[in-house]
């Protein structure tokens, strides 16, 4: 069992309303994109609610670590997958995405378990903005307006520049650690 605080409960909660994004999205009832939406944003404001209070009040725990980042990548890539089933995003842009995610988090899994810790750097907060927004917006506006189409290609284009900057500051800091084992 994990210990049960506010911020590990708002994690849990998290994962529990990734299929209720989904379902609402898939299907297609009236209101349900509004639904959706609804419970994206909330979804996602729970994720910088849970850290802050996991900082603030010394409640950090080794399930939060563990089960925040993987319940936010849930989040993001279920809605991905439906947003490409409805047609509204491109295959290939919900692919570069999840593709960036998962090389990140596996890398960071295994970086972490060997001792070294990169914490989120600017590009990373800007990636998740932009992935969070660019979401929601694909969810709640009907059509596609070209600055919707805009953002996507913006979305993509940071996602990628902060995965390199993960993997250079990734590579920096095990050459640094060599370096002083050597």
């Amino acid at each position: 069992m994990f210990p049960l605080n506010l911020p590990n409960l708002l994690t849990v909660l998290r994962i529990l309303l990734v299929p209720v994004v989904v379902v609402a999205l898939l299907d297609q009832t009236e209101n349900g994109d509004l639904l959706a939406a609804i419970v994206f944003a909330f979804a996602s404001i729970t994720d910088w609610v849970d850290g802050w209070l996991a900082r603030t009040r010394g409640a950090i725990t080794t399930f939060g670590k563990l089960m925040d980042p993987i319940a936010d990548k849930l989040l993001v890539v279920a809605a991905l997958v439906a947003l490409v089933s409805l047609d509204r995003l491109a295959a290939w842009v919900a692919m570069v995405i999840i593709a960036r995610e998962l090389a990140v988090t596996m890398s960071r899994m295994a970086a972490t378990s060997q001792g070294v810790v990169i914490a989120a750097n600017r590009w990373g907060k800007v990636k998740t903005a932009l992935q969070v927004a660019t979401i929601f917006l694909l969810i709640a506006v009907s059509g596609s307006p070209l600055w919707l189409d805009v953002l996507v290609y913006l979305t993509v284009a940071v996602t990628i520049v902060s995965g390199l900057e993960y993997f250079f500051g990734l590579r920096r800091v095990l050459a640094d650690r060599e370096r002083v084992g050597a």
